[in-house]
């Protein structure tokens, strides 16, 4: 009989296509994939280290592994593999450890699958991540995420992923464009864009430091990718979103107007403790360009809440900026200290009420701004992609400017796009509806908690 493997990710979409590139392997060796909850005889965990709470998750994953099997076999690769290897081979239940390297060799590592009395461990030093292998994930029949780039070069004080994936390296253009196809023959209609600091594309595409080609080069190239109706761009740094790629993606053919820009923080003198590469002001200017030439864009924002010695003042600073500027939703994180950061050296540590009650407030904005976005929409004409998934007799999906929306499950929805207009707000359930252009059904938007605004 075939031998069984299932795989969790935790973590980003970069994540989840490196994941699905180490799955494709595993079954290639002639296992056979099967969900994370059931019985299987090889469990594999990629794990994340962004936050304190990805590392106490990685526990809880595996006591779920073992409850399905007590003989299972668990090997956790991924970034907290990297960073902490001995500690996760300590972790009662794990038998092997790949660090940044070896992750994608999974099977080399792997004799007849019997426990280890200890955890095993194979990682590499963080420098010898130099080469870079390409991946896509395909979650679901309607979305992928092709990685295009691995790395980073940035030495920002709270970060650890330069400990985790190393240098900044990019996939070959040409590569790219083959993992597209691919990705297109199997009529997925959106790819997602993602990588640790993909607006550095190009550096590293042939093993060395320099850049071969631009991001802009990039988003040119796919534009041209035969079959693909939608290309998302993920989180991109604002000094390295250009104008002319804002201006570009204004006028594609396929690349949708929904850009998600991390700002961490609206404090010029917490950006400088940060490290960060630009000041507030430049971050007003990539907005408001957005805006500009795509009023009905999408604009997403990363923000952390207790960086060290952030005084109240600051923080208000942070609030009343992303206040005023036209952005349409936030992803918020409280600080967290991780080992070998500068800024877990740093003095003023926040006192953990302190930050839950800004990390609070910053919530709350979010919804606030989500709930303006979407009724800046209302009465407009928009393209709605369905997913394949049947949650509680709905069905959800996405327009091209990220506008979440279900209807009661229909097989029929399934991955395939509609023209609708977004007609009203229902305050009994917060609920948004519209209508199709092409049919008299019915979809309302995702609900989001507006009783509490």
């Amino acid at each position: 009989m075939k031998k069984k493997v299932a795989f969790y990710t935790l973590g980003c979409k970069l994540n989840f296509s490196e994941t699905s590139t180490i799955a494709r392997a595993v079954v290639e060796e002639g296992f056979d994939r099967v969900d994370f909850s059931e019985q299987a005889d090889l469990y594999v965990i990629n794990t994340c280290s962004v936050t304190e709470n990805a590392d106490k998750r990685f526990k809880t994953i595996v006591k779920q592994a073992l409850k399905a099997n007590p003989d299972g076999f668990v090997a956790a690769v991924g970034c907290y593999a990297q960073l902490k290897p001995e500690q996760l081979a300590a972790v009662d239940g794990v038998d092997l450890v790949l660090g940044a390297t070896e992750k994608f060799n999974i099977t080399t590592y792997i004799d007849d699958l019997t426990k280890n009395i200890e955890g095993e461990v194979h990682s590499c030093e963080i420098i010898e991540a130099d080469f870079y292998v390409g991946s896509y994930a395909i979650g679901d029949r309607t979305r992928a995420f092709l990685k295009v780039q691995d790395g980073c070069d940035y030495k920002c004080a709270y970060c650890t992923i330069p400990l985790a994936r190393g240098i900044s390296r990019s996939d070959t253009l040409s590569n790219v464009l083959k993992n597209a196809a691919e990705i297109s023959a199997q009529n997925i209609k959106e790819i997602v864009l993602t990588g640790v600091n993909i607006g550095d594309y190009g550096k590293g595409e042939f093993g060395n430091k320099k850049h071969e080609h631009t991001f802009l080069e990039l988003v040119q190239a796919l534009d041209d990718v035969s079959g693909i109706k939608r290309l998302r761009i993920s989180s991109i740094e604002p000094n390295l979103l250009k104008d002319e790629t804002i201006d570009f993606v204004a006028n594609s053919k396929v690349f949708v107007p929904h850009f998600h820009i991390p700002l961490q923080s609206g404090s010029n003198a917490i950006l400088r403790a940060m490290k960060r590469r630009y000041m507030r002001e430049l971050y007003v200017d990539r907005v408001l360009h957005i805006k500009n030439v795509m009023p009905h864009a999408c604009i997403g924002v990363d923000v952390i809440v207790g960086f060290p010695g952030e005084t109240e003042e600051q923080f208000l600073e942070t609030y009343n900026f992303l206040n005023e500027l036209p952005i349409s939703y936030l992803h918020v994180f409280t600080y967290s200290e991780r080992d070998n950061t500068v800024a877990a050296t740093l003095a003023n540590s926040i006192p953990s009420a302190v930050r839950s009650k800004r990390s609070k407030m910053l919530r709350g904005l979010s919804v606030k701004k989500r709930r303006a976005f979407y009724e800046s929409q209302l009465g407009t004409e928009r393209s709605v992609l369905f997913e394949g998934e049947n949650k509680e007799g709905y069905i959800y999906g996405f327009t091209e400017n990220y506008v979440k929306v279900k209807t009661p499950w229909n097989p029929e929805l399934v991955n395939t796009i509609h023209s609708i207009v977004l007609s009203e707000i229902d305050e009994k359930d917060g609920l948004v509806r519209f209508d199709f252009l092409d049919t008299t059904r019915k979809v309302v938007l995702e609900k989001h908690d507006f009783k509490n605004l």
